[in-house]
């Protein structure tokens, strides 16, 4: 989940710098406005999932996920 952050992060910068570069920064601002959206969706979903595996196993350790059928 942390390198996931990083990377949106990243292309975080690099939409506000595009924008900055070209002198388009309304529509860089308003990119930059839906990615966090977007970006709170995936952190959700993917802490939910996190905490779902960490219930049924104890641990998040790649093993025990691959354990778990059905």
């Amino acid at each position: 989940m942390i390198a996931l952050e990083l990377m949106i992060k990243g292309v975080t910068l690099f939409l506000i710098l595009a924008g900055r570069v070209t002198g388009r920064q309304d529509l860089a601002q308003a990119l930059v406005i839906t990615l966090i959206v977007i970006e709170v969706v995936i952190m959700v979903v993917a802490g939910g999932l996190v905490l779902g595996v960490f219930r049924n196993t104890r641990s998040v350790g790649s093993r025990q996920i691959r354990n778990l059928k059905g």
